[in-house]
């Protein structure tokens, strides 16, 4: 366990950090000074009326429910590689004990709430925001306001969800140990093809790695041959550049670890900027950090509507980074426009 409790150093470190590196973001300030995003919000939480940061209480259930009232914001979600924003409404959002929905036309999230454990509102120099954090104080979604968005509403929100004791400083602790990955020679790997050859629906695949033991990449690696394929790393770009051109809608997958956002329609300006692949378009923002790409992938899975397919991109550690496919719904086949975009990656 991490105890912070030397707040007025970090608040210091912090400042001297920002004025050094101007155009820094928190995430990197949080990791070039050995702490948390939440930890160094937490030291710009005075407790008073003006205080830019303002500590809020759980559940996160009930408060996200009144998120729709905010009208057009930012959604943004992301890993260490991949920022995900989208602009538009929370709406219909629901929960199933602790994982929740958010099914808007623009706004697509799955969350794990037993991940969301420290909440904040920020103002940024008049950027308003909610931010979520998990139990070590890593980043698990964001909201932001727009010019449009009702600020009425999110200072209502705000007063009805803030914590009666504003803490300057947090206990965290450190993140879950990723699971050991088994030996290949100890996975049924003839079961385990002829189970994912079986798959009526993707949200199967997850319980099928369970009922295996394999992880992710492992499963990319065991998995039926003729399901898959390994791409290059920048088999992203042209994937993008190509969906782009052909007027092609997909659906894009980013998670934190308690968050998945989905953004569904084009990808249109294509940007590349230094280390980072952009999508910059009104209301979808996507940035990846292309050398951080260890593996991708081409995946075909069955299911009752014919084979879906995705490209996956992974780090060095095995972390998925985003899940790409074409645009589609439940009882709908796959286009096939888009199984000849990706095979011919």
């Amino acid at each position: 366990m991490e105890i912070l409790t030397d707040s007025p150093s970090l608040a210091t470190r912090w400042l001297t950090y920002q004025q050094e590196n101007p155009q820094s973001r928190i995430r990197d300030a949080a990791r070039t000074l050995g702490t948390s995003e939440a930890a160094l919000l937490a030291t710009r939480c005075t407790g008073q009326a003006d205080s830019p940061v303002t500590f809020l209480r759980g559940d996160f259930r009930e408060l996200l429910k009144q998120v729709p009232t905010l009208g057009r914001v930012m959604a943004l979600t992301r890993n260490d590689s991949v920022v995900h924003e989208r602009k538009g409404r929370y709406e219909n959002v629901s929960f199933n004990g602790h994982v929740g929905l958010v099914l808007g036309e623009d706004i697509d999230l799955r969350l794990f709430i037993s991940h969301w454990q420290f909440g904040f509102a920020v103002d940024e120099n008049g950027r308003r925001s909610l931010q979520f954090f998990a139990a070590d104080g890593e980043a698990v979604h964001k909201i932001y306001l727009l010019e449009e968005s009702d600020a009425a509403a999110y200072e209502v929100l705000v007063a009805q969800f803030r914590a009666g004791e504003q803490p300057s400083s947090l206990t965290t602790q450190p993140a879950p140990a990723p699971d050991l990955e088994a030996d290949d020679a100890a996975i049924d790997v003839a079961g385990f093809r002829t189970a994912w050859r079986s798959l009526q629906d993707t949200h199967e695949f997850f319980g099928l790695l369970r009922t295996f033991g394999v992880s992710r990449t492992q499963a990319l690696r065991l998995g039926p041959p003729e399901l898959l394929r390994q791409l290059d790393a920048a088999a992203i770009d042209r994937a993008l550049r190509a969906a782009s051109e052909q007027q092609l809608p997909v659906m894009l997958f980013v998670a934190s670890r308690g968050c998945i956002q989905i953004h569904t329609g084009l990808t249109e300006r294509i940007v590349p900027t230094g280390p980072w692949l952009n999508v910059l378009d009104p209301d979808f923002n996507l940035h990846l950090k292309l050398g951080d790409v260890a593996q991708a992938w081409a995946v075909q899975k069955p299911t009752a509507d014919g084979i879906v397919t995705s490209i996956e991109l992974f780090d060095a550690a095995g972390h998925n980074l985003l899940l790409l496919f074409g645009k589609r719904k439940p009882g709908i086949p796959e286009q096939d426009s888009w199984r000849e975009l990706v095979a011919a990656l």
